[in-house]
């Protein structure tokens, strides 16, 4: 006879892969542990390859697993490998799996859907690309084990399979990562610790994930987003608040577990309740993003205009008073990266803005800006936004929510027709701290992140980068392409910070990772 327990997990299991479950809705709701949390923004798209969306990321940190990846101190730790042998030429890397790796659906994991799902990777991802294209072959010699034989020697072989942000090597079937890297996938099935409840999934609304009862976790605790990766809770739901006065009384009241990114001049109306605590999330660095390939800022005298015009202090002032947690951070890379470096960057100065407004010929052409009003991002966008216009722009300002963003960024059309002009984001620091992996530097044209940034010259000092012998060598590197960055200027720093949560003192177990994850937590009574 089926036993309670054996029946909620076939239920589950057949929920997460969208098939009918009328026998769900009659179990007991006390048969399932729910942690609730209120995310920043919208899901509206599965497919973390394709997408570099935050949100897309952190759905794939609860679906996928990875072959490496990056623990607490930095360092890079076998994840889906049991681990790795490498030649003595430096030019073969074999990888073997761990035991007892399956899929959502059951279905074993092989090295063939490690490769299928690398490769798809590697079209995407900077780091990745850098990777393929030092790659001879990538072949799966049996069905456990992986070969990657490179051309030449390559000193960034596991930072690029154990990359922890966007865009993550998650490892999914086959069948699926077969799917061309410029076409999204729709079916979720993973290789986590969680399954995401398909069926459950209502954009807008929620998104609802359920404990994979065919996923095996590391045996070492959990350290960064490495090691055992297990789901304490039975169910994750994620609910769509925009409203963050909404989302307030919801944690006060006990309705939410979580509230990511709380915003600041919220923290004094909780301070003094007791059943709820305040953290420190990710730090992040503020993007001020431009659309290269549209007037007016295919024109580079109007992209200098703009970071002589940012003032990191009235940008971050906006967003948060207290200056423990946030940085003026005159430089492309974090304050606290190695290859930190302020050389050559120009103080704010709203007359050397005027003018290079002036030689850019600009004719007051309408400036679409796009404004996430949830995120973190929104008191900057707006602070810019007055600055432009204050200096004679015509700027149309558009709010909407993160969803609607992340989905109109990838418009290239003029404004005219639905295009747009700048927007802001929140990169998070494994994405801005080094210049190959730097989401926002990157300067491939067509395969840049979202503005299309153009210039071969910061792409062959990105690739010297990857080859230099020593840390001296790189930081060279790394300053010379910040010179070079500040003549084209890809975008504009708009500071470094640190975003907050709020939390129900029932949660246990959250990991201090600069990305929201939701496996190691559980709830107490």
């Amino acid at each position: 006879m089926t036993t309670l327990r054996g029946r909620l997990k076939m239920a589950l299991l057949a929920a997460a892969l969208g098939m009918a479950t009328p026998s769900i809705t009659a179990l007991p709701a006390m048969a399932q542990t729910v942690l609730k949390v209120r995310v920043f923004g919208d899901l509206k798209t599965i497919d973390p390859i394709v997408n570099s969306d935050y949100q897309v990321r952190n759905h794939g940190y609860m679906v996928y697993d990875t072959l490496f990846a990056q623990d607490a101190t930095g360092q890079i730790q076998p994840q889906m490998a049991e681990g790795h042998t490498t030649s003595p030429d430096g030019l073969t890397w074999t990888f073997v799996l761990r035991e007892g790796l399956k899929f959502h659906d059951g279905a074993a994991v092989t090295s063939a859907d490690v490769v299928a799902s690398l490769k798809r990777w590697g079209e995407r991802d900077g780091l990745g690309q850098q990777l393929m294209a030092r790659t001879a072959s990538l072949t799966a010699t049996d069905p456990k084990t992986i070969t990657l034989t490179l051309k030449d020697r390559w000193g960034l072989v596991l930072d690029a399979l154990g990359k922890p942000s966007s865009i993550v090597p998650f490892v999914m079937p086959e069948r699926i990562a077969r799917t061309p890297s410029n076409q999204a996938i729709t079916d979720p099935t993973g290789s986590g610790p969680f399954m995401m409840v398909r069926a459950e999934w209502s954009p807008g609304a929620r998104v609802v994930y359920a404990r994979s009862p065919s996923y095996v976790p590391r045996p070492e605790p959990a350290s960064g987003l490495a090691g055992g990766k297990r789901a304490h809770v039975d169910r994750v739901e994620w609910l769509i608040i925009p409203d963050a006065q909404t989302a307030l009384n919801a944690l006060q009241a006990g309705e939410i577990d979580i509230f990511e990114e709380l915003p600041p001049d919220m923290v004094q109306l909780i301070r003094d309740n007791p059943r709820v605590v305040i953290g420190k999330m990710s730090s992040l660095q503020g993007v001020w993003r431009f659309n290269h390939l549209q007037p007016p800022f295919d024109n580079v005298k109007m992209r200098q205009a703009i970071l002589r015009l940012v003032n990191q202090q009235q940008t971050l002032s906006a967003y948060v008073e207290d200056k423990s947690l946030f940085t003026v951070c005159p430089s492309f890379y974090m304050c606290d990266s190695p290859y930190f470096t302020n050389a050559g960057w120009p103080a704010p100065d709203v007359a050397a803005a005027r003018q290079l407004v002036r030689e850019s010929g600009y004719d007051g052409a309408r400036i679409v800006v796009l404004d996430a009003t949830e995120t973190s991002g929104s008191p900057a966008t707006q602070v810019i936004a007055q600055a432009m216009r204050e200096i004679g722009l015509n700027v149309d300002y558009q709010a909407m929510d993160w969803g609607t963003l992340s989905a109109r960024r990838a418009n290239k059309n003029p404004v005219a027709q639905g295009g747009w002009s700048a927007f802001v984001s929140g990169p998070a620091a494994p994405d801005m701290t080094e210049p190959v992996g730097h989401m926002a530097l990157r300067s491939n044209c067509e395969g840049a992140w979202f503005g299309w940034p153009c210039d071969p010259a910061i792409e062959t000092l990105r690739a010297e980068f990857t080859l230099a012998p020593d840390l001296a060598s790189r930081r060279a590197i790394a300053q010379a392409i910040q010179q070079r960055a500040l003549e084209t200027v890809p975008y504009v720093p708009t500071g470094q910070f640190f975003l907050l949560r709020g939390y129900q003192k029932t949660v246990t177990g959250l990991l201090s990772v600069g990305i929201p994850i939701y496996w190691n937590i559980g709830k107490t009574r």
